[in-house]
């Protein structure tokens, strides 16, 4: 009876002990980790110490107890990220399926569309076929709906442009002068080669008046096809009938909409800015002569962007002299421009 008591006091001091070591095994290691830790900010985990701790949280119900090196959320971040990785390999294609439609032909399908916005997938497809790019016709619709939204009818740049050469401006602007009148300049733009075709300056425009100008402007069969204006209420009834007499059509734009109107509006904008805006108009005939002179360089000197740089008139290019040779200096618009031109030698 003796030997077995002192056998179980013996098993439970010993147990204690061994129990006490783990205790304290632990936290000398707890100790180390969270010097560890104050040292090291942010430790440098491998892949299978991730997967070592997704492991034991499936396993191990107090594995937050015992955690230490990163936060409970992180474990659970690895273990969604490989629950995506894991349905992602699950979900990949195992068959061929249908082929890919390259870069190349995607933009080619977008760049038919785009040149072409009358043209639909049966159209573009047939060019395709007729380059030998065998794709189907459904393909082609469904890029052009998610990449090519059409527009509702063409843009007036491009209506603008398939009318240029049958095609004049028309609008007004007004000068003060010197006692403070308003004169009201008409100006007639052609689109063809930016001509000003016609021009004149009145106190008091009418629709009679404005009906003449264009009789003036275009004698006998020089008349354009289309005569592009806005909605002033100037052009009443018989300025409407006199275009109609002569066969003009006319082409007019949406309320408050100046820049359906855009070459006459950029020629109101050159002449304010190169010429009236450095002048004091004294009357009806002072205006005159002045336009008369900064259309005069408009036509024959003064060079335009969209005419790659050429005049209206046209501007050959004078080739340099041989030798040594000065520039000479023209004056134009009475000394607001000038035109430069190569000094022949005498």
């Amino acid at each position: 009876m003796i030997k077995l008591t002192l056998n179980w006091l013996f098993n439970i001091l010993f147990g204690f002990k061994k129990t006490f070591d783990i205790v304290l095994e632990n936290l000398a290691l707890r100790q180390q980790l969270a010097a560890m830790k104050r040292s090291i900010k942010r430790p440098q985990l491998r892949s299978r110490d991730r997967l070592f701790w997704v492991l034991l949280s499936r396993f191990w119900t107090n594995w937050q107890e015992a955690l230490i090196i990163v936060k409970p959320k992180t474990v659970i971040g690895w273990h969604r990220k490989g629950f995506k990785l894991f349905w992602k390999f699950k979900s990949r294609r195992k068959g061929s399926g249908r082929p890919p439609i390259s870069p190349e032909i995607r933009d080619l399908i977008l760049k038919m569309a785009k040149a072409n916005p009358l043209w639909g997938a049966p159209r573009i497809h047939g060019e395709l076929l007729k380059l030998g790019i065998e794709i189907s016709e459904r393909t082609v619709s469904n890029l052009m709906t998610r990449w090519i939204p059409k527009p509702p009818s063409q843009t007036w740049r491009t209506f603008l442009k398939n009318h240029m050469l049958n095609m004049v401006s028309i609008d007004f602007f007004t000068v003060p002068t010197a006692k403070f009148r308003i004169l009201f300049v008409l100006v007639m733009l052609s689109h063809s080669r930016r001509r000003v075709v016609h021009f004149n300056v009145t106190a008091h425009p009418t629709a009679n008046w404005t009906a003449q100008q264009i009789v003036e402007a275009f004698p006998w069969d020089t008349a354009p096809r289309y005569l592009l204006r806005d909605r002033d209420s100037i052009y009443r009834a018989n300025f409407r009938q006199r275009l109609r007499n002569m066969d003009i059509k006319e082409v007019v734009t949406a309320p408050r909409s100046p820049w359906q109107n855009p070459f006459v509006e950029r020629l109101i904008r050159s002449i304010r800015n190169d010429c009236l805006d450095h002048v004091i108009v004294l009357n009806e005939s002072h205006l005159k002569r002045i336009l008369s002179s900064y259309f005069n360089y408009y036509h024959n000197d003064r060079t335009h962007y969209r005419l790659e740089k050429d005049t209206p008139s046209g501007r050959s290019v004078q080739p340099k002299p041989a030798g040594s040779s000065p520039i000479t200096e023209m004056p134009r618009v009475g000394g607001l421009h000038h035109r430069y031109e190569w000094k022949q030698a005498a």
